[in-house]
């Protein structure tokens, strides 16, 4: 059964669950994880609906910014709790830094996960 964790974590077309969301698979090519197909390849679902579309996932990527910087905290403090506060905050710096091309690619995903369906019609083969 495939629905929208697949399509975020596989970076496939919400709509159909075949066709590459993202040029690259890799997403530390720091030249190109952030370059988008404009549409599907196998649906022709087009990812970018209208202008200013994106906007809604920095509130995505935000949150999930929060989540990990949350987590560095916590686990900083459990196994090292006499830490120094600069530590905290270069540790969280570095954690930020390092998800930055995850935070980028998944905030999309999910964002363009909320407004578009699977139609199982469309993952069939044409031809």
């Amino acid at each position: 059964m495939k629905g929208k964790m697949y399509s975020i974590l596989k970076s496939k077309c919400p709509v159909c669950h075949r066709g590459d969301v993202y040029v690259t698979k890799n997403i530390y090519d720091l030249r190109n994880f952030d370059k988008m197909h404009e549409r599907c390849s196998h649906c022709g679902h087009k990812y970018e609906i209208e202008n200013g579309y994106w906007y809604g996932a920095m509130y995505v990527s935000y949150g999930l910014t929060v989540a990990a910087s949350v987590a560095t905290f916590l686990i900083t403090y459990w196994t090292y709790p006499q830490a120094d506060a600069w530590l905290y905050v270069g540790l969280i710096a570095l954690v930020v830094l390092g998800l930055a091309p995850f935070t980028f690619r998944f905030s999309r995903l999910i964002w363009m996960n909320l407004f578009a369906e699977y139609d199982p019609e469309k993952n069939k083969d044409h031809g």
